[in-house]
């Protein structure tokens, strides 16, 4: 009689870095809850700082978010304050994305947050184990792309 298939798709890398990643998920969305935020609000609040101003076309391309999701969570972000939407100094038919004060106190806090919540769900390893992983899931994601 042949082997269970649970358990042999169990012991398979990609259900064991699916599983890690919806507890990595799950660990951060409660994390960022606790500050009123989403998953998505913080990548696209994470984006904003790192590239704004932005053209929110090219803020939607670099976190691969379809545009009228983007639209969704911009209005979101800039109902609470965090952001701005103006017209593109550079093109005046787009609208540059930009962080607000209040929007950057939030993200640090956010950051805070994700941060804990990545040392929780990494805290089986040592800390060369957490770096070797790191390094191996940027190896193997980089193959991704």
């Amino acid at each position: 009689m042949s082997e269970a298939p649970l358990p042999a798709i169990r012991s398979l890398p990609s259900w064991l870095l699916g599983r890690a990643a919806a507890r990595g998920r799950a660990l951060v969305a409660s994390a960022l809850a606790e500050e009123d935020m989403r998953m998505w609000h913080h990548v696209v609040l994470s984006a904003v700082r790192d590239l704004g101003p932005v053209a929110q076309a090219d803020l939607g391309r670099g976190v691969r978010l379809d545009p009228k999701d983007l639209v969704g969570v911009l209005n979101d972000l800039q109902s609470a304050g965090l952001v701005v939407r103006e017209p593109d100094p550079k093109d005046r038919r787009k609208n540059a994305v930009s962080l607000t004060e209040r929007g950057a106190r939030l993200l640090k806090r956010c950051e805070k947050a994700a941060r804990a919540a990545n040392d929780e769900l990494l805290a089986p390893l040592s800390a060369a184990e957490r770096e070797q992983f790191t390094a191996m899931l940027l190896r193997i994601s980089a193959t991704a792309d």
